[in-house]
């Protein structure tokens, strides 16, 4: 009995020993003690990742990079004269009849200084400076803060309005200065700071992360793949760094979207890879020299275009018009052919045929394949041309038919500057309120598309009505209207003066 008991006990302790041990020793799944670290499983980062995440240099806390930016980041004031023309208290039509018979009051100009303020940053230890082109556009002088205090002026290298970019360059030495990282690396999700003089609060750190990548902007400048943060971007941020956690500036920022003036979340830094070709030009030549190929009309290739045309593709640019003389012209380019490649690279969509135009050299001949209805594959031979910067267009010539007002191309620059979305036309920047036009309604800003039935490309065009047209002879004209982001039509008849 006591042998029975015994062998009881010893066995009941030897099988609470051996549990114990397999708890003990037993190896426990792969579960982390915090869900954000990395695990060496493969399976599951297999399962988490299509390709294994990108080796991250080694990253700081905010306030690590913030104090090793700040000292680079400047507060600006840029100040320009601007001429202002105004019209005297007896300019009213109560005195229209009088000023009619004793000779119409003209126009008088003033000048009036105005000051612009924003952000900008050291690039290089000899005073290089990285900033927006619509902070010092126009500048006749150009002062900065560092934030030590330090104050100083700084010239103007040049200025790439296509990219609202700008390259300062300050008289010092021994500055403090940021490199300018790889923005095509980093991705949605980051964490990043944005540092800047916001609504004149100098040298101001916010946090946010990279909300998008690629973002296009209606009325913003012609090459813009911005990257979206919701660190905090008030008006004053304008050409302020936007840096990744190792410190390296990554974009430059410069618009926000808001529906109250100030940030809501939704700001927009022009890409540092971009930002490095322009400065460099800007640094080398003053200017920045681009390809031109010659259409417009740019539109992506969807599922439906490409169901519509007969074509195999998903990607590619679809040409609505090719300006008549251009390269794209002489080499043979149509409306509705689809440019899918260059030099043997794939074209995604029109911002990236608008890009890849612009990095080739004018002069380059590169091989444009393209594809028309039905799947019909060309490779058109093209001789890239140097794209002409949009200075102001020149006045109408003026002819012996005064109409009481004055036309210019409507170009997209023009557009940009005045928020239209047509970019085509021509339109009206100053009319006479004698004239019978603006006693029909017609006013400064809007659009003449058509006169007589026949489309208004250019000035040419309008000289060749005006002079076919006799002394008393009506003309009609259509016109477009554009406000508050809304655009009406109207036709609207008026005499040749006699």
């Amino acid at each position: 009995m006591k042998r029975t008991l015994f062998i009881a006990l010893f066995s009941f302790f030897l099988g609470v020993f051996l549990a114990g041990m397999i708890f003990v020793y037993l190896p426990e799944k792969d579960t982390p003690d915090n869900y954000l670290a990395e695990t060496d499983s493969p399976s599951l980062t297999s399962n988490l990742y299509a390709n294994p995440l990108p080796q991250s240099k080694p990253e700081y806390d905010f306030a690590t990079i913030a104090a090793k930016v700040a000292p680079a980041v400047v507060y600006i004031e840029a100040e320009r004269v601007e001429k202002v023309r105004y019209r005297s208290l007896l300019d009213d039509p109560f005195f229209e009849d009088f000023w009619r018979f004793f000779g119409e009051p003209r126009e008088r100009e003033q000048e009036r200084r105005s000051t612009s303020r924003g952000s900008g940053f050291f690039i290089s230890s000899d005073g290089y400076l990285v900033t927006n082109n619509h902070v010092v556009e126009n500048a006749e002088r150009v002062t900065l803060r560092t934030l030590d205090n330090q104050e100083f002026t700084a010239k103007v290298i040049g200025t790439d309005p296509e990219t609202d970019l700008a390259l300062l360059k300050a008289d010092k030495k021994n500055l403090s200065f940021v490199k300018l990282g790889n923005s095509d690396q980093c991705r949605p999700g980051e964490w990043v700071l944005a540092l800047g003089n916001p609504l004149g609060f100098e040298h101001t750190v916010t946090a946010g992360i990279i909300s998008a990548k690629g973002r296009q902007l209606l009325g913003g400048p012609r090459y813009q793949n911005f990257i979206q943060t919701d660190a905090a971007i008030n008006p004053g941020n304008s050409g302020g760094p936007l840096v990744n956690m190792q410190g390296e500036v990554i974009g430059i920022n410069a618009m926000i979207s808001t529906t109250t003036g100030g940030s809501i979340g939704i700001g927009f830094a022009i890409p540092s890879t971009l930002a490095r070709k322009v400065v460099q030009q800007l640094k080398e030549k003053g200017r920045v020299v681009r390809g031109y190929l010659g259409v417009r009309g740019i539109y992506p290739v969807d599922e439906q275009t490409a169901k519509s045309m007969d074509l195999d593709v998903n990607h590619g640019a679809l040409i609505m018009k090719v300006e008549p003389g251009t390269p794209a012209d002489k080499a043979g380019m149509k409306p509705y052919d689809v440019i899918v490649e260059i030099d043997g690279e794939s074209i995604k969509d029109p911002t990236d045929l608008s890009f890849k135009v612009a990095d080739i050299p004018p002069g380059t001949t590169v091989n444009i394949k393209v594809l028309r209805k039905g799947g019909e594959e060309k490779i058109l031979k093209v001789k890239i041309a140097e794209l002409e910067s949009e200075e102001e267009p020149a006045a109408a010539p003026q002819t012996s038919k005064d109409l009481g007002f004055e036309v210019r191309e409507m170009t997209p620059r023009l557009a940009r500057r005045y928020g239209y979305r047509t970019d085509e036309g021509l339109i009206i920047l100053e009319i006479e309120q004698s004239s019978e036009a603006y006693r029909k309604g017609i006013r400064q800003g809007d659009i003449i598309l058509e006169v007589n039935q026949e489309k208004m490309e250019s000035i040419e065009d309008w000289e060749k009505i005006l002079k076919k047209a006799e002394p008393g002879d009506a003309i009609m004209l259509l016109l477009r209207r554009e406000q508050n982001g809304e655009s009406a039509d109207f036709i609207q008849t008026i005499s040749i003066p006699e």
